[in-house]
């Protein structure tokens, strides 16, 4: 990273941006052009649960090739000022990547599913009862490799 004042490489605050964001952006090789869509997900120990339909594009790249980009951000804010090069903005992102594979054993698709549940429901207990769902469903784990993140906050003046 270029800015190393803006770099974060706290894993407790890592967590905290996966922690708080609402979306993740997925990259996918898709033959010489990345394919990028936003996802919901959930998060725990180095992992990254999302869900999708058995059957789409998403899966079909995920099939021909393992290696994924993700990023997310939160805090997101954009600083006008009258003179344009002055402008700016505040955030935290978070950007790794892994390894994407499908879910098969059942209970770690409840564990994925539960964990994409806890991250919009922090009321979310642990015993959910999916039902026909976890046949329904496809769940991807992504083992991350690398993470970092990045930060650009207000300057406190005293």
């Amino acid at each position: 990273m270029r800015r190393n004042d803006k770099e974060i490489i706290d894993r407790k605050l890592i967590n905290r941006i996966l922690d708080e964001a609402l979306v993740l952006h997925l990259a996918l090789v898709d033959g010489e052009w990345p394919y990028l869509v936003p996802v919901n997900f959930g998060y725990r120990d180095n992992a990254i649960y999302i869900h999708c339909a058995r059957e789409g594009k998403k899966l079909e790249l995920v099939r021909q090739n393992n290696r994924v980009s993700f990023q997310a951000e939160t805090g997101v804010e954009i600083v006008h000022k009258s003179i344009p090069s002055q402008c700016s903005s505040h955030f935290r992102s978070v950007a790794g990547r892994g390894r994407i594979s499908v879910v098969e054993s059942a209970d770690e698709k409840k564990l994925g599913l539960t964990l994409l549940m806890r991250h919009y429901d922090r009321e979310t207990g642990d015993d959910l009862d999916f039902g026909p769902c976890l046949d329904e469903v496809c769940i991807l784990k992504i083992e991350i490799d690398s993470i970092t993140g990045k930060q650009s906050l207000p300057r406190h003046t005293g």
